[in-house]
């Protein structure tokens, strides 16, 4: 049988560097196959995430030849096996141990973004009507396995580690579900301008071409969610039209004080 040889990070929170070796290799092997036997035969203390091997749990997220790639869904004859493979872990978080990064940060940004909220149903039985087409443009959405990959990618978080007031591809995704979704009413728009700063990210689509679902971050996530931010904070006309809004509101709401002044002046000089 053919060898191939590779380079693992070896390491932890405080140190690490990439270590050799040398293992027999076979037809349709993927790189956590690789590592897989690595660990059994050479270093049983490998440590590494891996789920279903089938590409739909996300767990075996990595740096292939520094490329954010699935261990699983990387088959070993669509690298080049003349020189070392690197298997590195995600750069953007930090090590846990070896292959294991800490990404908890993402279910912190998740924990931040507003829920969905229904808007009343629409029949008396409770239930809605919704256009099969405002369903078909949020269901790409649903398939995101939170792999991280786009997030490790994104060069607001790999190169500026910007994780204060940046949500990243990923929760971009996330919201343009809720966003997008036919029954949703909750507002968003505020949050993504400051709490997210939708406004670092500058579209060079690397988290679209990393993705293990091909899902259309770029275009049909962040795209959008972006306009909608510019529509509600530099477009004039919309500007003027909740200027209007809010002095309409602000004259209804003194009429209505000014009202039940009378009412409670009336009612004093009838006692």
């Amino acid at each position: 049988m053919p060898s191939a040889t590779f380079s693992i990070w070896r390491g932890d929170r405080e140190s690490g560097g990439l270590k050799d070796y040398s293992t027999e290799v076979s037809e349709g092997m993927v790189v956590l196959d690789a590592v897989h036997k690595i660990q059994a035969e050479q270093a049983n203390d490998l440590s590494l995430r891996w789920n279903c091997k089938a590409g739909k749990c996300g767990s075996c997220s990595a740096e292939i030849n520094g490329l954010p790639k699935l261990m699983c869904m990387t088959r070993l004859n669509t690298l080049p096996l003349d020189r070392p493979v690197t298997v590195e872990p995600m750069r953007s978080f930090p090590p846990i141990k070896d292959l294991v990064t800490d990404v908890s940060w993402n279910f912190r940004v998740k924990q931040g973004i507003k829920k969905f909220k229904p808007r009343p149903p629409d029949a008396p039985d409770g239930t809605w009507r919704m256009a099969q087409q405002d369903i078909d443009r949020v269901q790409e959405f649903r398939k995101c396995i939170e792999c991280f990959l786009c997030q490790d990618v994104c060069h607001v978080l790999r190169e500026h580690h910007h994780f204060d007031g940046f949500a990243g591809p990923r929760y971009f995704v996330h919201i343009a579900a809720l966003e997008m979704h036919p029954l949703d009413v909750e507002d968003r728009v505020e949050e993504l301008k400051k709490a997210h700063g939708i406004g670092y990210c500058n579209i060079t689509t690397c988290c679209r071409k990393v993705c293990p679902e091909s899902i259309t971050i770029t275009e049909n996530a962040i795209i959008p969610l972006k306009e909608r931010v510019a529509d509600h904070f530099y477009d004039p006309l919309s500007r003027l039209f909740r200027m209007f809004q809010s002095k309409k509101k602000e004259g209804t709401h003194a009429g209505t004080e000014t009202a039940a002044q009378g009412r409670d002046s009336g009612s004093a000089g009838a006692r």
